[in-house]
């Protein structure tokens, strides 16, 4: 993740000052106020940081924390570009507070929106995103059981590649129904406890657009504690 670096300029007066001893304490006052400013920019951006991806194992295991109740799920190593986008994005705190804008039971229930957050009731929800896409990682051995996380994307007249969202990202309901989206949606994680919150959210009421009519959010997503 880039980090804001913040740089403070002191503009210098045309006059001469008479004192150097004032002069001094002057500047010694300014660079303490820079430090200062400098320290409380670098612990305001430390704590936007919710975990150090670093120390994360290869195929990371995340707690989801919805508003419907908690799932467990793990990111597989053989998709490090979707893996290592969604760990970021988590340390980040980008999920927090976000909706299942789009629900659609036997089939699956999608997030990753962040205009969802501050969305209006009955808004239509689904182009928002980080901005990027991510290069498509299909793997055979991965595919669309009920519980899987695989990432949304634009169709193929405008994105032939396969391209993923940078965020948007849905959780299978029935496998029976996704099936056919194997090879053309990158699979990258799966549910491993909590499968019965997915029936729970997949099962609320929707609107236009295939919206709950209730929000349901995530409220965080978070390395699991052993």
């Amino acid at each position: 993740m880039k980090k804001t670096t913040v740089v403070i300029l002191i503009s210098m007066s045309a006059f001469l000052i008479s004192s150097c001893n004032w002069t001094g304490k002057k500047a010694k006052k300014a660079q303490a106020a820079k430090s200062e400013s400098e320290q409380t920019t670098d612990i305001s951006m430390e704590e936007k940081i919710a975990f150090d991806p670093q120390v994360l194992p290869e195929d990371p295991v995340f707690e989801i924390k919805t508003t419907k109740g908690n799932m467990i799920v793990r990111l597989y190593k053989e998709t490090p570009l979707h893996r290592d986008n969604f760990v970021k994005l988590a340390s980040e705190r980008y999920y927090d507070g976000i909706l299942f804008h789009r629900v659609i039971h036997n089939f699956m229930i999608q997030c990753g929106d962040p205009q969802s957050r501050t969305a209006a009731p009955g808004e239509r929800l689904g182009s928002g995103g980080p901005g990027y896409t991510v290069p498509a990682e299909f793997v055979p051995e991965l595919y669309h059981k009920k519980g899987a996380l695989a990432s949304a994307r634009t169709g193929d007249a405008v994105n032939p590649e396969k391209a993923s969202s940078g965020s948007q990202f849905y959780i299978v309901h029935n496998e029976a129904t996704c099936r056919q989206l194997d090879g053309n949606y990158t699979v990258f994680g799966e549910v491993i406890e909590g499968l019965e919150i997915i029936d729970i959210i997949a099962s609320a009421e929707t609107g236009p657009a295939d919206r709950p009519v209730e929000d349901i959010r995530i409220l965080s997503i978070l390395p699991a504690q052993n």
